[in-house]
């Protein structure tokens, strides 16, 4: 398998006969799935379009916690807050256009810069927004690195992880939950249908559906 720098495109993905990866836009009105956890539990996610960006807002299961997730247009990552059992976050970070990472108090989080994405252990949602981002062919890998988010004890730190898509809208990657790798299926819009004795999908609430 082949093995590609993050961010290597084929013409932006928009030349015809680039058999990259590419999956459909999210609707701008509301987008709510919600998956079953093997522990018994269930995450959610809702992705709504606001102001010029994407909003990820979303529960973390047996976690007892919440998240946001605020996006640029194109799915980059700016911000990300955690909410456990207070109106205020617990955790909330900012990532800018050069990549550097920050807390909301100013201070420069030096040791995340150079990650390009937040990792939750307890929602499939932040590994399938790396795979719809990434412009891979099939038989293709890319290696990143995230920043994982331990919920109990507040501490982030980078992880390299590597995506490989198989075939089509099928993928291998490390999941968060089992700390293993296992395959998974993409819907249309690049969202884990299920991911091995971890999630299994309930509900896809699409504006039309």
């Amino acid at each position: 398998m082949q093995r590609v720098r993050l961010g290597a495109r084929c013409n932006n993905l928009l030349v015809r006969g680039c058999d990259v990866a590419i999956f459909a836009p999210f609707p701008q009105s509301p987008l709510k799935v919600a998956w079953q956890v093997a522990d018994g539990d269930t995450s959610e996610v809702e992705i709504r379009f606001e102001n010029e960006g994407w909003t990820a807002q979303g529960t973390l299961g047996s976690d007892r916690a919440q998240f946001v997730l605020r996006y640029s247009a194109t799915l980059v990552v700016q911000q990300f807050m955690l909410f456990r059992d207070m109106d205020e976050p617990d955790l909330w970070l900012g990532r800018d256009r050069s990549g550097r990472w920050g807390e909301v108090n100013g201070a420069h989080r030096t040791d995340l810069d150079g990650c390009s994405d937040v990792e939750l252990r307890m929602n499939p949602f932040t590994p399938s927004i790396i795979m719809k981002r990434l412009p891979l062919l099939e038989q293709h890998a890319a290696s990143i690195t995230v920043a994982t988010v331990n919920v109990e004890t507040l501490e982030v730190l980078p992880r390299q992880r590597t995506y490989s898509r198989l075939e089509s809208n099928r993928w291998r990657y490390v999941s968060a939950y089992h700390e293993r790798e296992v395959e998974s299926t993409l819907d249309d819009f690049g969202l884990i249908i299920d991911e091995p004795d971890a999630f299994s999908r309930r509900v896809l609430d699409t504006p039309s559906s």
